[in-house]
């Protein structure tokens, strides 16, 4: 059966900007200290428009709802090169009028000038990667501000006209008590940011901490560290709507609820992925360009494309929409991924049966609250499948 769309599919657009002033042990994207002096800005913003404008033929006519500018660290950026960027979507895409762009920086190097001259190129969402406001804790995951940065870099933005702020906080950090735990969330809370990010340290492949592991709390401590957290946002009004995202009414990242609605989105620079739905033939692709820096530069439209097969979508799906808290309806599936919802059935069977996904009927594709704690066993159900029609597929073809 070939998929099919009706149903019009929202369009993102990411921009990575891949240099930071140093590596962190814990990070796993895409990000390179800059050799030889600084980066090549005015060249790389050039490069990520040709990027775009090689795209574009893909998605004539579509609006772009949301901009999110990821790094490295983006705010090493000056406001020049942001603006240029900026003046260049406009150029090449039609923007959704109240378009939410964010760009993320890091407090190690918030200076009150660039977020001026950010907030009047046309950002207007800034996430800040504070990580935690506790200076041994800082320390110990190699960052490069203190707290006292931290609550600077807050005032910064508000002074050059943000309205919208992200917080990134973690916990479970090396040594961390639970008292330390609640104490940086309150410190969090009391900056009066409208979007808390709050997720747990792991340890991925790749990266310092992972040959070098450091010493993590208990799981015990771990999980009444979490509780208290939960119980502390609420109380100061901040809704959890995703695993790991916490927003005050009206203040959820349009950008980040694209991804997790399984929506398309096209992305631009050294390691970026994009996501795109070809309504004409029923595929779904995936696209890479290459990572490092200057292999980009010298191909801006390099690096492959990977096919979503039919197979593969109900995983990728469930992946992406059961990290709401809220769920997702049961029509989302069919008009994201352009299969019937028959397709999830045997997934479903085996987690509704456990009670870790509502009951049929409900309308809604949605973990219970036990669910949620154990996301990862529900998704091995509708991973179990998608390896099993994958290889269907490879025998009838």
């Amino acid at each position: 059966m070939t998929p099919s769309f009706d149903t019009p599919i929202p369009l993102a657009l990411y921009v990575h900007l891949p240099w930071c002033v140093r590596k962190c042990p814990y990070c796993d994207f895409n990000s390179h200290e800059p050799r030889g002096g600084e980066p090549p800005f005015d060249a790389y913003v050039a490069a990520l428009l040709r990027d775009l404008e090689a795209q574009l033929p893909e998605v004539w006519g579509r609006r772009i709802e949301s901009v999110f500018i990821g790094g490295g660290t983006p705010s090493l950026f000056p406001p020049e090169a942001m603006a240029e960027l900026m003046s260049g979507l406009r150029a090449l895409l039609p923007l959704r009028p109240d378009v939410e762009v964010t760009l993320e920086a890091n407090p190690g190097t918030a200076d009150r000038d660039y977020f001026r001259g950010y907030r009047e190129a046309g950002i207007n969402r800034l996430s800040l990667g504070v990580q935690s406001f506790d200076g041994d804790m800082l320390q110990r995951l190699g960052r490069i501000h203190g707290p006292e940065e931290a609550a600077e870099a807050v005032a910064h933005a508000r002074t050059a006209g943000f309205e919208r702020i992200n917080l990134d906080l973690m916990f479970g950090l090396p040594g961390q008590s639970v008292a330390q735990g609640v104490a940086d969330l309150e410190a969090a809370i009391a900056q009066q940011p409208e979007h808390i990010s709050w997720y747990q340290l792991t340890l991925e492949p790749n990266t310092l901490f992972a040959a070098r592991p450091p010493v993590l709390p208990e799981d015990d401590a771990v999980g009444e560290l979490f509780a208290a957290g939960r119980a502390l946002l609420a109380e100061a009004d901040y809704t959890r709507y995703e695993v790991s995202a916490y927003a005050r009414a009206d203040e959820r990242c349009r950008h980040n609820l694209n991804y997790w609605t399984f929506g398309d989105y096209l992305g631009i620079g050294a390691g970026a992925h994009g996501k795109l739905t070809r309504v004409h033939d029923g595929s779904i692709i995936r696209r890479v360009r290459p990572r490092q820096p200057q292999a980009y530069l010298d191909d801006p439209a390099g690096g492959r494309d990977t096919p979503v097969v039919p197979g593969e979508r109900p995983f990728e799906f469930m992946l992406n929409a059961l990290r709401l808290v809220e769920g997702a309806p049961e029509e989302l599936f069919c008009e994201r991924t352009g299969l019937p919802l028959a397709a999830l059935q045997p997934g479903l069977d085996r987690v509704r049966g456990r009670g870790l996904l509502e009951p049929a009927g409900s309308g809604v594709l949605r973990a219970t609250p036990e669910g949620l704690q154990f996301l990862n066993e529900v998704l091995e159900a509708f991973l179990a499948e998608s390896e099993a029609d994958g290889q269907q597929e490879e025998v009838s073809e």
